[in-house]
């Protein structure tokens, strides 16, 4: 599982990410530009909160029927011509995409954006096979030409960059010799990818949900690139995790018109394609293959789990745009494929709490991730849940942490140490000057623990009331 972007431990990243000035420009700015345009977008259609439980009652409706749903969508997809199967884990999904790799003797492919191959590490897996991939979706691009920079979000991947570092990567690695301007950047950007369309062997997309009554993959892009890639090579290869599912179109609908009002601040896509089956005869384009590889990789589990409800995401990153924490710290240091709420909420299932406990650290537990959410996950909920499991189940707190909550639980639950304690409280003043929390003091100011408590300060004006 590709989980896992960086090999720096939480603290360097934390550094590292907190110091790059550049960065948290660039995030801030995205956000108050996208969350101003997705508050317009749901003022204009009106009751948002009627919305949001309409879409999350889909999505609840759909995960507590996922195997009728699954089998009525596999039955459908095969009417149409399509070739299903299914992967319980990254390895078996990688293994069955090289083995159509290798039945084709394809050695170039085109993929448009998706979070699934990246979850599964397909890029890696298949260039150890000789296979030439080419990300086509323009962030993604950016970033694969970069040295292989990995997103900091899931729906704009390179939000951490802006015009002037992004034309200083197509400087680099490409010889582009224009100026910053987006247009003339994308126009350069299409020339490299128009001939790679049209030398590609097989085409890999994601899915962003698939429709059960018919067998149909739906996908949202915005650059006319899935159109692209979906339509000129011969075989196309679809990865679907496996809780991607409406029941019809009625429901894709309102999915898709909450992904793009979440997402981007917009009413709807620039493109939608639905996808049933391979070319028909009467078709004058489309792939003569349609492979479609449903993906599980722990979401099994995850829908066994108390955690049910955070496979209801549709992916939208409005979470993370909204996040004070994302907004300081940027997708890269958390160090993991999806980051902000979603990350820390959905990661620790599917990788396991051991590794990927400290993300769970990256949340000041304000709820604004919940007020954003289109199907209303309980994310922070969720994410409070994690840090109490990893406490008191897995017992993966460092020994002093340890330590020190077994002390004050020890006092707190005392009286006489309680009075003890509360009466010596005053000397933690110094505490912030000497102490661990000397790093965290340097921007706050600690409050002043007085003297006198208030018990004491309670008990001598109720004496002065009886003097009297």
């Amino acid at each position: 599982m590709s989980i896992k972007t960086s090999d720096l431990s939480f603290k360097q990243r934390m550094r590292k990410n907190l110091n790059d000035s550049f960065m948290r420009q660039s995030i801030a700015a995205a956000q108050d530009l996208i969350n101003e345009k997705r508050q317009q977008q749901f003022d204009e259609l009106g009751d948002f909160e009627k919305w949001r439980e309409l879409a999350a009652d889909i999505r609840s409706h759909v995960l507590e029927n996922l195997d009728f749903y699954l089998e009525e969508f596999v039955s459908n997809a095969e009417k149409a011509g399509a070739t299903v199967r299914f992967a319980r884990d990254a390895v078996e999904a990688n293994a069955i995409a090289r083995e159509i790799f290798c039945k084709k003797k394809a050695t170039r492919a085109v993929k448009s954006k998706s979070m699934v191959t990246e979850e599964i590490g397909l890029n890696e897996a298949l260039e150890e096979i000789g296979v030439q991939i080419l990300e086509t979706d323009l962030g993604e691009y950016l970033l694969q030409v970069d040295d292989k920079d990995k997103p900091s979000h899931i729906v704009i991947p390179a939000l951490h960059k802006d015009r002037k570092r992004i034309r200083q990567v197509l400087a680099d690695q490409l010889g582009y010799d224009g100026d910053d301007v987006p247009e003339n950047m994308t126009k350069f950007v299409r020339g490299i990818l128009r001939q790679a369309f049209l030398a590609a062997d097989i085409a890999v997309t994601g899915c962003n949900f698939a429709v059960a009554a018919t067998g149909t993959i739906a996908l949202m892009t915005n650059e006319g690139n899935g159109r692209f890639v979906t339509t000129i090579p011969r075989t196309h290869i679809v990865f679907m995790g496996m809780e991607r599912i409406v029941p019809s179109f009625k429901e894709l609908d309102i999915m898709f018109s909450m992904l793009a009002r979440s997402g981007v601040g917009a009413r709807t896509s620039v493109y939608m394609s639905l996808i049933t089956g391979p070319k028909a005869s009467s078709d004058v384009d489309g792939p003569e293959e349609l492979y479609i590889i449903i993906v599980d990789n722990g979401r099994s589990a995850v829908l066994a789990s108390e955690f049910r409800d955070v496979l209801r995401c549709i992916r939208c990153g409005a979470c993370m745009l909204e996040c004070p924490a994302y907004r300081h710290v940027g997708g890269h240091a958390y160090g993991v494929l999806y980051p902000g709420p979603l990350g820390a909420a959905l990661v620790p299932l599917l990788a396991g709490y051991k590794e990927y406990k400290d993300i769970t650290k990256i949340c000041s537990l304000c709820g604004a991730c919940n007020d954003v959410c289109p199907v209303k996950i309980p994310l922070y909920e969720t994410i409070y849940q994690h840090r109490r499991i990893i406490a008191e189940r897995e017992k993966l707190t460092p020994f002093l942490e340890d330590a020190v909550f077994s002390v004050y639980g020890s006092i707190i639950g005392h009286s006489r140490l309680y009075r003890t304690a509360t009466s010596m409280a005053h000397l933690g003043n110094m505490a912030p000057r000497i102490g661990p929390l000397k790093k965290w003091t340097k921007s706050r100011e600690m409050p002043k623990i007085p003297k006198k408590r208030f018990r004491d300060w309670f008990a001598d004006r109720e004496n002065k009331k009886d003097e009297k």
